[in-house]
């Protein structure tokens, strides 16, 4: 039993320094992160501003049914030939369960006003349901 302390105060020494692998990895460095709320035909904040340049996580949270995120990569005054200005890493539309979070990735390559809007259908003003990212220089 005695042989047993040794080890088992070598585990629990251990334990704080295992993560949790449910726990989501904190943002790299130079990542701005920042909330959303995603409730009945409305996202919280509305318009989002970035700086040129910066790598953002949406950090995106349903509160009262499932809703959808996607992003435009071309800003709201571009034609159909501009080049992206945002570049994604997440799929078109994220979809965000209820009571869940969900990331939306992405590098802000070019100023500009980039919409984006719910993907997944959620009621009536669904259509309503939209905001922008505001990329600045």
């Amino acid at each position: 039993m005695r042989s047993l302390l040794p080890l088992s105060l070598v585990i629990a020494a251990s334990l704080p320094l295992c993560g949790n692998p449910s726990l989501p990895a904190p943002p790299a460095e130079g990542v701005q992160v920042i909330n959303v709320t995603a409730k009945k035909y409305e996202f919280d904040p509305p318009t989002i501003r970035v700086k040129q340049g910066t790598k953002v996580q949406l950090k995106i949270s349903a509160t009262d049914h499932a809703h959808g995120f996607k992003l435009s990569d071309v800003p709201d005054s571009s034609g159909p030939a501009d080049k992206p200005g945002l570049v994604l890493t997440s799929p078109d539309c994220t979809k965000i369960e209820q009571g869940q979070s969900a990331t939306v990735e992405f590098t802000a390559q070019t100023p500009g006003t980039y919409p984006f809007r719910c993907c997944v259908h959620c009621g009536w003003h669904h259509r309503a349901m939209k905001g922008e990212v505001v990329v600045e220089p």
